[in-house]
């Protein structure tokens, strides 16, 4: 059952119903301001950090769900409605969400009155628009009021949500005219702070809580309504912003509203614009730059144009509409979202915990770099920063600081090899060696700088002193599965398996980092030998030959590669094994380096992958799932079978296997792993997935889960940047390297070739490719032919014409 259509013209998600069966929501703003909206118009906002800046409240675990965000009433004689259908829930006679590129519409009618929200974060501001139109589809006056509502968020969302003896005492605002400022501690220790305005005289407003909802009355039905807003000033308790205006409108007018949700930094010696009265002028500059509709449209414009351009960094045309609207615009447009997010700040991860990941960030790189290199950099500096001298990092930072933390624990082994991954996905996409010398703190502790080059050293060397008993590495804390928690033994509910220190073996070992090992050891030796370091080159090959060899021996299970070994050397995901016998990570990830390649290993551990795990809604994380709780394995027993890590499609491994079997030519089977998970494919059955269709999950529940094929967790996943990595380089096969640009499709039959548009050092490719009647592989450009599959670096060239054949 779907719940809307795409429309690839206007490169939008179009639902047609307010009724969908999660939120479905889009994210606002590309670059320090950021904002969530649902389809009902649910959501926050915050100033780069959704902990430590937010601007709006939002109640996770709320009844009803997604009640929080942008409140808009209409109230017509006796009838109160929305034009997003929340919060009031009046039934609409028609209703619209388009989700576009960092904008979204959200159109209601009723009565013959339609209303039509334009919501979006103008590129280069700290504010929210919210465009309001409304206009009288019938042939008598209509007269009626307009009441808009938010609800401030004390800045420290976790602070906001615990500390009432305070906070319930904190609260201050200053009205002025039709702006509503928000200035909670800014006599204080603070120097930022938000207003909430429309360009319209208003005839009243609210910034008590209480005084606008009334003492029983939720969102749906604040008593404000009624008896009109009573000029409320929130000083303490709950402080909130609510327009009131009064409009008529003749048969057939219309008239536009822009409110605007702004926020604000002033210097410390320029915080007052008199005694106790906030500096405004900042706020009033930036209000002044959309009062009127024509520069609402001039930003939305250069917001189109914005997006247009970075995405013709990459974009494909075949005769599969589904494969075209996630590579051309869905799939990048996610790349964008989780680069700028991690994992802090979606409808499932409340931004009060985790920052911006170590491990994430590094791998979300690896599907944004060729849309903004110049912001992929600063990120990799960023991440290089918060390293430990010994090359082990923090799991996290936070956005706002950029300083490391360990709220969510540290000792994760598979973290220093993700720097060395995304370092060498930006050289190869840039040719820019020079991110290689810049000067780096470890721990950001001044005095400590060294190379990009030497934390790369350190990733290194990390790994090869920290080996287990069978020469495989580590596991420490976990790897790339933070479930899987081989030394942490916890018995007390509610501890932390990932901060909790109950058991150190220095034992546990961890196949999954062992392929990592050898992968990135291998780019880590190019890296070397290219880049003033050959003296290095042929230990740390050596290194990696002793790790290949010790996955051989003693990671591979008979028909699948293990996953670990335990602190007793007790094998993890093998036959031998009751429960989790076989567990995809390694699967995908050895083959992926090359493990098995030559003695068949790779094609048998990717059959077990197809007769063991595979569903028609993806491949399972392990099976059979774990039916009980086994302390020395972890969380990962946890959870119930089928669910999260203990056997569900745990959706960002699935591109490590499609990328597996493009390696060892299986076109098909690659296809259909991709297939399998990519939403576009999936819309038909929404009504099971119940995560948008635009974009990718985390998790679906698994076989022996009670929901198969519902999915979880949207938005926030390295899922989309390895599966734009997979179709992008490996499907598609368009591939950057040292060298040059490599084009390698490996393509099922359905598609018989593609044209595609890809800019790559300075260089547009224009490529071409055709599926040969005769299998054989041809490659020219500009009609020279090239040998081998890898065009030559461009070195000035604008534009080539290429053709392939495959």
């Amino acid at each position: 059952m779907k719940f809307g259509f795409f429309d690839d013209v206007r490169k939008e998600y179009v639902i047609t119903t307010p009724y969908t069966p999660l939120p479905w929501i889009n994210y606002l703003g590309n670059d320090g301001f950021f904002s969530l909206i649902s389809n009902t118009c649910g959501g926050y906002s915050f100033y780069k950090d959704a902990k430590l800046r937010r601007i709006t409240r939002y109640r996770y675990n709320n009844v009803p769900k997604d009640t929080d965000g942008r409140h808009y009433y209409i109230k017509e004689n006796d009838v109160v409605w929305s034009p997003s259908f929340l919060p009031a829930k009046t039934p609409l006679d028609a209703y619209s969400c388009r989700h576009g590129l960092g904008y979204t519409i959200i159109s209601g009618t009723k009565n013959d009155l339609l209303a039509e929200l334009t919501c979006f974060v103008p590129l280069g501001k700290t504010c929210e628009i919210n465009q309001l139109k409304l206009m009288n589809q019938s042939d008598t006056p209509k007269t009626f009021k307009l009441f808009s509502g938010i609800e401030w968020c004390l800045w420290n969302t976790i602070d906001d949500a615990q500390n009432f003896q305070r906070n319930l005492n904190t609260g201050e605002l200053e009205v002025d005219g039709s702006t509503i400022y928000h200035k909670t501690e800014y006599r204080e220790r603070r120097n930022h702070y938000a207003f909430y305005t429309v360009n319209s005289p208003i005839t009243g407003f609210d910034t008590n809580r209480d005084c606008f909802l009334g003492s029983f009355n939720s969102w749906d039905t604040p008593v404000a309504l009624n008896q009109g807003c009573s000029n409320s000033l929130g000083i303490g308790w709950s402080p909130m912003a609510s327009h009131q205006i009064e409009i008529t409108l003749s048969p057939y007018e219309s008239k536009s509203f822009i409110f605007m949700l702004g926020y604000i930094e002033n210097e410390e010696l320029n915080k007052w614009e008199s005694d106790g009265i906030i500096n405004k002028v900042p706020a009033k500059a930036l209000m002044s730059a959309f009062e009127t509709d024509a520069q609402v449209d001039t930003a939305l414009q250069e917001l189109a144009t914005y997006w247009e351009n970075l995405l013709a960094n990459f974009s494909i045309h075949s005769s599969d509409e589904k494969l075209n609207r996630m590579v051309n615009i869905w799939n990048q447009y996610q790349c964008m979202v989780t680069f700028n997010m991690s994992r802090s700040a979606s409808y499932f991860e409340s931004g009060t915990g985790r920052g911006m990941g170590f491990r994430d960030s590094c791998q979300d790189l690896l599907g944004f770099v060729h849309l903004i290199p110049s912001r992929a950099r600063k990120r990799i500096l960023d991440i290089a920063s918060i390293q430990f001298e010994d090359g082990s990092t923090y799991h996290q930072y936070q956005p706002l600081t950029k300083r490391g933390n360990s709220d969510v624990g540290s000792g994760f082994n598979d973290d220093p090899l993700w720097l060395v991954a995304c370092t060498s996905a930006y050289i190869k996409e840039t040719g820019d060696q020079t991110i290689l010398d810049e000067l780096l703190p470890f721990n950001n502790v001044p005095g400590s700088e060294q190379t990009l080059f030497t934390h790369l050293e350190k990733s290194i060397s990390y790994t090869l002193t920290h080996l287990g008993p069978h020469g495989l590495p580590l596991i420490g804390r976990a790897d790339w599965n933070d479930c899987l928690n081989l030394n942490c033994f916890s018995e007390e509910p509610g501890e932390s398996f990932q901060t909790c220190s109950n058991f150190e073996s220095g034992k546990a070992e961890s196949i999954f980092i062992g392929a990592m090992f050898v992968k990135y050891g291998k780019e880590y030796a190019e890296l070397c030998k290219r880049f003033g370091k050959p003296n290095d080159v042929a230990y740390v090959l050596d290194s990696v030959s002793q790790m290949e060899q010790a996955l051989l021996t003693y990671g591979w299970d008979g028909e699948w590669y293990l996953r670990a070994y335990d602190a007793f050397l007790n094998p993890v995901g093998s036959n031998s094994c009751d429960e989790g016998k076989i567990f995809i990570e390694p699967q995908g990830f050895c083959v992926m380096a090359g493990v098995g390649l030559e003695n068949g290993y790779a094609k048998k551990a990717l059959e077990s992958v197809e007769k063991h795990l595979a569903t028609p809604y993806g491949i399972v994380l392990l099976t059979p799932c774990y039916s009980k709780y086994y302390k020395e394995l972890g969380e990962i027993s946890s959870y119930p079978p089928g669910y999260k890590e203990n056997g569900s499609i745990f959706c960002h491994n699935n591109p490590w296997v499609s990328i597996a079997h493009t390696l060892v030519g299986n076109n098909e089977e690659a296809f259909d792993a991709y297939k399998r998970i990519c939403p576009a494919y999936l819309e038909e059955i929404s009504d099971i997935h119940a995560t948008e269709p635009y974009v990718y999950s985390q998790t679906i529940a698994g076989i022996a889960s009670y929901d198969l094929g519902q999915a979880k967790n949207s938005w926030l996943t390295g899922t989309a940047a390895w599966t734009f990595v997979n179709v992008s380089q490996y499907i598609l096969g368009i591939r950057p390297t040292f060298d040059g640009l490599q084009i390698a499709p490996c393509l099922p039959q359905c598609l018989k070739g593609y044209i595609a548009t890809r800019h790559f050092q300075g260089c547009t490719y224009q490529i071409e490719v055709l599926t040969s009647p005769v299998g054989e592989y041809s490659l020219t450009a500009d009609g020279k032919k090239i040998e081998g599959n890898i065009l030559p670096l461009p070195q000035g060239k604008e534009l080539c014409h290429v053709t392939v054949m495959v």
